[in-house]
């Protein structure tokens, strides 16, 4: 890249509007194959356990999608502000645009759109990111962002999340992110878990497996919300300050969570209470019941033959 009037210039590659994480949408395809196989299935299934198995599938298929997916979201902390900016270094232009900075747990999504998109003879409609996540160097990012000459308001807000950012915004959320993750990852194992075990004869274990991992996504949940509950250091923007707050993704794990506990606590109940609800809900029979339980032994038939009987032996004499 070379220099114009000691300038480095702008990067010409078209500008990428905001769009959807395509990890995200992977994922959400791959739980839609899931279930829409399971659809295509579902007539073959009669009476009344067509609709508990519709509903008891589309609901855990649910869970997985959405504990995978948050982690591709970048929707955790979403902040939005219009404002009227300076747009380029070393130049006193100013647009009227929208600001949007996103955290996820693996970055930052920082995006900026023109209001009008054209002005000054450019399409203004930016989304860039910023990852922290393993073999991620932000600090490199945000040096080959200054390289690309992004505007203003994108490197300003880049910056503030820098490693050598006297805000510390980076480690605050970077270790936020980094536990939420972990803390979800376990509860996806145990959502697989219970999927197996609320498919044996005994359901309790299935029930416990949920709570679990309803408590590790709220353990996930709070988690991020410690530690990024220190408030943002001021963001300003021209002449407006942007303002944070909790965004979708946050709330919705939040639900699921609640969700978890909710389903794995009827089923401990119901086992306790009224196994017999249980074993209909879960289309179980008596039998498969009774075994888990261990109460009737097994029992052996008699042949369908009896044995010939040994001839009593008599004694022969002879007279001689």
């Amino acid at each position: 890249m070379t220099l114009w009037n000691g300038v480095l210039p702008f990067y010409p590659q078209p500008r990428h509007a905001a769009g959807f994480s395509v990890p995200l949408l992977i994922v959400i395809l791959v739980f839609l194959a899931l279930a829409a196989s399971f659809l295509l299935i579902l007539p073959g299934i009669r009476g009344h356990s067509r609709w508990f198995w519709l509903v008891r599938v589309l609901l855990s298929l649910f869970i997985g999608a959405e504990i995978v997916a948050v982690h591709f979201s970048a929707e955790w902390f979403v902040g939005r502000v219009n404002t009227n900016t300076s747009y380029k270094a070393f130049s006193a232009a100013r647009v009227t645009a929208r600001v949007g900075l996103l955290v996820g747990l693996e970055g930052i999504n920082i995006t900026l759109t023109g209001t009008p998109v054209h002005q000054l003879n450019e399409t203004i409609d930016y989304n860039e990111q910023f990852t922290w996540r393993l073999r991620e160097n932000y600090a490199a990012e945000y040096a080959n962002a200054l390289e690309k000459g992004l505007p203003n308001p994108v490197l300003y807000l880049a910056e503030k999340f820098t490693p050598s950012s006297p805000c510390g915004l980076y480690h605050q959320y970077h270790l936020a992110g980094h536990y939420a993750s972990a803390t979800l990852w376990v509860a996806f194992c145990f959502w697989l878990l219970s999927n197996v075990l609320l498919s044996t004869p005994a359901p309790l274990y299935g029930g416990l497996a949920l709570l679990t991992t309803g408590a590790f996504a709220l353990f996930g949940i709070f988690a991020f919300a410690s530690i990024s509950s220190v408030p943002l250091c001021p963001l300003r923007l021209g002449s407006a300050v942007l303002t944070a707050q909790y965004g979708a993704a946050f709330w919705v794990t939040l639900a699921t969570g609640i969700l978890c506990l909710f389903l794995g606590g009827a089923v401990v109940s119901l086992h306790y209470v009224r196994p017999s609800a249980l074993r209909t809900l879960l289309d179980q029979s008596p039998e498969d019941c009774s075994q888990a339980k261990g109460g009737s032994p097994l029992i052996l038939g008699n042949p369908p033959h009896k044995q010939a009987a040994l001839p009593d032996l008599k004694f022969i004499t002879t007279n001689l």
